[in-house]
């Protein structure tokens, strides 16, 4: 879906001939000015609107919520923040849109699946579900500053990570909600806070269990072809049996594992002789290998696509499913971020329950080889949010191996930059990291909490960037709202198992699901992916460096970065950092050139 939301206000109207490629007319405010303008054809049924005097309200996206529901939410409720606490309640993933006495009220979805990016074009405050039309009527160009940033592997830390790029265009952060008034401006006002984690396993599982289903069945329901990931893990699998309950006709997917040793080929094999509907397999050696397709063009401004590596799988598998029918895919991303147990669960537990946790750190640290040195200094480390933010721009040029080997009790992943990062992008990202620690607050004041939301911040915008590369809805059921919220409310001694995998999500789904599916206990990795993507597509990512921007901008040492693509390295970690590297690459490459012949992304082309 794309949609610009305009402000009732009279200079409202002339924003449609400053945004280029603006959406028709979708919805009017009471007060007949243009509101929303929206494409038509992409709505799928996914628009609730309700009107009553001098307000009205409107939820865009898969809900289960229904016309009367929200006007009786409506109807009640004195402030555009009452109808937002009173939404909460619904299940599904969705935009929730409102206009009260000439103010209007726009907000996303927790995870950012569903973003609002604003900006004040002409006299007055837009807001856009992607920067695309602001960008163009602001005639925008990039932030250079954070562009060094992104190269940060695997991502940049929270809040770098979800800051926009373009300068004069803002993102909405976690829980808050554009306000903007009969005068045309904007504020920012917060209408979340994370809950306390005070709930026992069984208690959180049944809101867990209840918030899936309404938003698998939000998805699913009157959706005719559903089609569904199947890779065999827990959180694909799960979803394919809470699809086939309601869809009329369930068509699942796979792309078969470079190593013959993984294990999620006989998972999904099992779980195909279960569920009805068709099973597409893409066979071991005819999937699209990493990397593949990066020559293409990316017609995305937002910003680099973080699953850039498994573009060219993710475009295959959204043609085969479309030739099936299918007009809604779903996927199990956020599974991991929300239901897998993590080390920085583990320094939360040793502080309010330390005789737990013992048992934990030990089974943990014989599992993982932690040392006890480090494990140790770890633990007592208690470090604010802004402490360890500014602590690791100093640690952008460690060592990958000795990063990866520590156990990850910090506030979230502090991030690397790449072996071929020129001295002037390290000292632009550390400068990045360091500015934004002087200011920065953490997502919730507990670090699990925050960890947990911000991996599902950066899921969600990955999520949402996936549909838009698919052309078609690209769902993710586990990071809606009220699971979210749901997952958030547990207390740490429930988090962590040392005999369940994943215990929130297989208590959750436990009758719904086969037994033997929520109780598997292994995980795939797939280094091989790595090195046969490298085998396959070396010539092509040889290619996007030649003339690379990255290289002219004096961001990436050419030299250094042929020599990781021509020997092939030890261990696939070194493949981590040439992820984000290849995605500013295909971004920046894609970005268009103003007639001047220079790119909006400042710099001169020849």
């Amino acid at each position: 879906m794309r949609f610009i939301v305009l402000p009732d206000h009279p200079a409202g109207p002339a924003v449609v001939d400053l945004v280029a490629d603006a959406p028709a007319p979708l919805l009017r405010h009471p007060s007949g000015r243009p509101w929303i303008l929206g494409d038509r054809a992409l709505t799928l049924g996914e628009v609730r609107h309700t009107a009553l005097g001098d307000r009205a309200a409107v939820l865009l996206g898969p809900t289960n919520a229904t016309v009367h529901g929200l006007s009786h939410v409506l109807a009640t409720a004195r402030t555009p923040r009452d109808v937002a606490a009173a939404a909460s309640a619904f299940g599904g993933c969705f935009h929730l849109v409102v206009s009260m006495g000439g103010r209007t009220w726009v907000q996303g979805s927790l995870s950012s699946a569903r973003q609002v990016f604003h900006a004040r074009v002409g006299e007055v405050v837009v807001a856009s579900d992607r920067p695309d039309p602001l960008v163009r009527g602001l005639g925008a160009v990039i932030r250079d500053e954070l562009l060094a940033a992104r190269l940060i592997a695997p991502w940049p830390p929270w809040p770098l990570s979800e800051q926009s790029l373009w300068h004069g265009v803002e993102a909405l952060p976690t829980g808050t909600a554009l306000e903007i008034g009969a005068d045309g401006r904007g504020r920012v006002v917060r209408w979340w806070r994370p809950p306390e984690p005070h709930l026992a396993l069984p208690e959180a599982a049944a809101l867990v269990r209840e918030a899936v289903c309404d938003g698998v069945r939000a998805r699913v329901r009157g959706a005719g072809v559903v089609s569904a990931d199947l890779s065999g893990g827990m959180d694909s699998t799960s979803l394919c049996f809470l699809a086939a309950q309601h869809a009329d006709r369930l068509v699942t997917s796979r792309m078969e594992g470079d190593d013959p040793a993984d294990e999620d080929g006989l998972w999904a094999r099992r779980a195909t002789e279960m569920l009805p509907g068709d099973h597409l397999v893409f066979e071991r050696g005819t999937t699209p290998a990493w990397f593949s397709g990066v020559l293409d063009h990316a017609d995305d401004l937002e910003e680099p696509y973080a699953w850039i590596r498994t573009r060219a799988a993710l475009l295959a598998t959204a043609g085969r499913v479309g030739e099936y029918g299918s007009r809604v895919h779903l996927t199990g991303h956020g599974g991991d971020e929300l239901f897998l147990s993590k080390p920085v669960h583990l320094h939360e537990l040793a502080r309010r329950r330390p005789l737990a946790a013992v048992r934990h750190l030990r089974a943990h640290r014989a599992l993982f080889r932690w040392r006890t040195g480090p494990m140790l200094r770890g633990l007592s480390a208690n470090a604010s949010f802004g402490e360890w933010l500014a602590a690791s721009a100093d640690g952008l040029t460690a060592p990958l191996e000795t990063a990866a080997s520590a156990p990850a009790f910090e506030w979230g992943i502090g991030g690397l930059m790449p072996p071929w990062a020129t001295p002037d992008a390290i000292d632009a990202a550390r400068t990045a990291v360091r500015d934004a620690a002087w200011h920065a607050v953490p997502l919730s004041p507990g670090r699990s909490q925050h960890s947990i939301i911000q991996d599902v911040r950066g899921c969600g915008a990955t999520v949402r960037q996936a549909a838009r590369a698919a052309g078609m809805p690209w769902e993710a059921p586990y990071v809606d709202d009220r699971v979210v919220e749901a997952v958030l409310s547990l207390r740490p001694q429930d988090r962590v198992g040392l005999t369940r995998y994943k215990p929130l999500l297989s208590e959750a789904l436990r009758g719904l699901v086969p037994a033997p599916f929520l109780g598997r206990t292994t995980k795939s990795e797939y280094s091989a992916e790595a090195y046969r993507a490298l085998r396959r597509n070396r010539a092509d990512l040889l290619s996007l460096f030649e003339d690379s921007h990255l290289v002219r901008r004096g961001l990436v040492d050419l030299d250094a970065l042929r020599r990781v693509l021509t020997v092939p390295p030890p261990t696939a970690l070194a493949f981590v950092p040439l992820v984000s590297t290849v995605a500013c690459e295909v971004w920046a490459r894609s970005l268009p050139v103003r007639t001047d012949g220079v790119r909006t992304l400042g710099g001169e082309y020849a």
